[in-house]
């Protein structure tokens, strides 16, 4: 198995975490960002978007990190990171889609503006507006923690995988983020994970 994707990428943080949670040997590649690779027909006739992450596993070329995440757990992790219970599969489910689509998304200005544009460049309006859209999100999420170990509770699941690997980023920011009480013990409690510690790398770039 050989995931594509510098580890820099939080949507290949994502997928990595997941491989080493389940115990699978792989093979990782740098590519995409400073390490290139990701615009060659090579690669772009694996993902023609040009975006990293893929996976490769035997005859499946993947790409879309939670798509991937998702395949893994359910492949691997029947019981553990993929819930049996459909219901609690769609809740977990649902947390990774709003950690793509609402946490990531508030996030991303201040993190390019932030840490990937000169400061001369900056613009200090559009990160204040991403400061705050990524403060009301992680709000939510602080409230959805109240009285849980894990985002379903005490089951740690691929929901808590997405939405970590974007709470770290925010954590790290330079912009005064402010995690909530329930959010820091989370985040705390899934950075003692073994399967993580090579994955959430501090500095963020």
């Amino acid at each position: 198995m050989r995931i594509l994707g510098r580890l820099n990428s939080v949507n290949v943080q994502k997928v990595v975490w997941c491989a080493q949670e389940l115990g699978l040997g792989y093979e990782r590649l740098d590519v995409g960002g400073k390490f290139g690779g990701n615009t060659t027909p090579e690669y772009l006739a694996k993902n023609p978007n040009g975006r990293v992450p893929v996976l490769e596993d035997g005859d499946l070329v993947l790409w879309e990190s939670n798509a991937i995440v998702r395949y893994l757990a359910a492949k691997h992790g029947a019981g553990t990171l993929w819930p049996i219970d459909p219901a609690v599969r769609a809740l977990s489910d649902r947390w990774m889609d709003w950690g793509t689509m609402t946490l990531n998304a508030a996030i991303h200005t201040a993190f390019w503006q932030t840490i990937r544009t000169p400061e001369e460049q900056r613009d200090a309006a559009a990160i204040a507006k991403s400061a705050a859209e990524s403060q009301a999100a992680m709000d939510i999420l602080d409230g959805a923690l109240a009285g849980k170990a894990f985002v379903l509770g005490e089951q740690f699941s691929m929901g808590d995988i997405v939405v970590g690997c974007s709470t770290h980023r925010w954590i790290n920011l330079p912009i005064g983020p402010k995690p909530g009480r329930h959010v820091q013990a989370w985040y705390e409690r899934i950075l003692q994970r073994p399967a993580v510690k090579s994955v959430l790398i501090t500095p963020i770039t």
